[in-house]
């Protein structure tokens, strides 16, 4: 598993350093799938592709995968004009859960896209708590306020901030469980 953590992590920063990112649709099924596809394809061969079968993670069950699709159709209608509207489209694609393996490292990055977009802002990601914020999502399906107040925290409008993105995706596979090492990346 560290391995397939550790080429992923190295193709989440890839996307970034290579501008393929601007390529990403936003706010959509398919755009989540597209990056989903870059961070995992030739590690997992269900990369990008939504799962078939049911998950869950300790005593939560993520949406049913017979209905997976019609949810999709209906979190990528939800508006994101505002703040708020968007970490409720953000919670429900979490409950959602459309992939086997990497939906939370693939939905923060999707995240920060849709606030990219419509708010001029992203995530400051090195400064959310692993811990507060594992817990505010899985608060989050029964009151999102704990992970909205979170998130509104650590907004910034350094969109362009390298450090910030960088940083970011360090804490995001921080959150999974991935520590790098120190010498994998030069950034």
């Amino acid at each position: 598993m560290k391995n397939i953590d550790e080429q992923s992590f190295k193709k989440a920063f890839l996307l970034f350093e290579s501008g393929d990112i601007n390529a990403i649709e936003i706010g959509t099924t398919k755009g989540l799938q597209q990056l989903h596809k870059y961070l995992f394809d030739g590690l997992y061969d269900f990369a990008g592709k939504i799962r078939t079968q049911n998950i869950s993670k300790g005593r939560f069950r993520f949406a049913t995968a017979l209905y997976l699709n019609e949810i999709l159709a209906k979190i990528e209608q939800m508006p994101e004009n505002t703040f708020e509207e968007i970490i409720a489209k953000y919670v429900e694609m979490n409950i959602a859960h459309p992939f086997m393996e990497g939906n939370g490292r693939t939905m923060r990055i999707w995240l920060d896209l849709i606030l990219k977009a419509n708010l001029k802002k992203v995530v400051n990601w090195q400064f959310a708590d692993k811990f507060l914020y594992l817990q505010a999502m899985e608060r989050s399906p029964i009151n999102d306020l704990e992970l909205r107040t979170l998130i509104f925290q650590n907004l910034t409008d350094e969109v362009e901030n390298r450090e910030i993105i960088f940083k970011g995706i360090e804490q995001s596979y921080y959150y999974e469980g991935y520590k790098k090492e120190d010498d994998d990346l030069n950034h």
